[in-house]
């Protein structure tokens, strides 16, 4: 397939996607959306991947939303279309594990993506925020529910009520962001993550990051019931059978994702 706004590649056993409308730095159009949505899909679908990056460029992952394309819509446009809901929602369909690799500006629908991903590593240069007040909206991809979740009530109110956008340094100390790596070196980093996990049994690999996204959703008892259930089906699995025999005799695992 040819992509027109996005950077799509293999990286051994990564999927990398880069974002790519420098011009506009990297505003979420519907195109960009849709192509980010497809080439995940095509991801998801290769046995030969087993996690993905999303990037951007050194000066921003995504400045936000197209506010060029959705200056002129009316409620009536937003409410029949279903605006900023078909096809944003894609990073959180795909059961593989998405690291957000951002340096520069993440604010508005492009901290909302970046947030839709498992986890954020964030370049010494990044800046998120939910901005959206000063144009007279709010967040409309889920900021106002995730950030919240992220950040705790407090901090989230107060970037969503007054536009302010936060540092890399603020961002991992308010656990919006897992670790800050010198920009320089953020892809890299990013991509040597996404092999370490690549490198794990992709059973195991699907069912962690099911039972962690369950704590979000469920009470404690039953988000540990749904991990106990799934830490129980693991061991029907082969790759269980040589994790285990691998570390008894002291070499490394080969798993075979079955």
């Amino acid at each position: 397939m040819v992509y027109e706004n996005v950077i799509v590649e293999t990286k051994g056993h990564v999927g990398l996607i880069t974002l790519n409308r420098p011009k506009a730095l990297n505003a979420l159009s519907s195109a960009l959306v849709a192509e980010l949505g497809q080439a995940l899909d095509a991801f998801e679908a290769d046995d030969e991947i087993g996690a993905i990056v999303i990037t951007g460029s050194e000066k921003a992952f995504a400045a936000g939303a197209d506010i060029k394309e959705m200056s002129a819509k009316s409620f009536t446009d937003c409410y029949l279309g279903n605006f900023i809901t078909k096809g944003w929602e894609a990073v959180t369909k795909v059961r593989k594990p998405v690291i957000a690799a951002v340096a520069g500006f993440a604010l508005g629908g492009g901290c909302e993506v970046a947030m839709m991903c498992d986890f954020i590593l964030a370049g010494d240069n990044a800046k998120f925020g939910q901005p959206e007040i000063t144009l007279g909206i709010i967040p409309g991809a889920g900021g106002t529910q995730r950030l919240t979740r992220f950040v705790g009530k407090s901090k989230a109110m107060e970037m969503v009520l007054t536009g302010r956008l936060i540092d890399a340094t603020e961002a991992e100390r308010c656990g919006l962001v897992s670790r800050v790596v010198p920009t320089a070196e953020l892809l890299d980093e990013a991509l040597k993550v996404a092999e370490r996990i690549a490198s794990m049994g992709r059973v195991a690999t699907l069912a962690a990051k099911e039972c962690v996204n369950k704590a979000y959703e469920t009470t404690l008892a039953e988000g540990v019931q749904f991990e106990r259930r799934l830490f129980h089906a693991l061991f029907a699995t082969e790759d269980q059978k040589e994790g285990m025999a691998a570390f008894a005799e002291k070499r490394q695992p080969n798993f075979k994702n079955r």
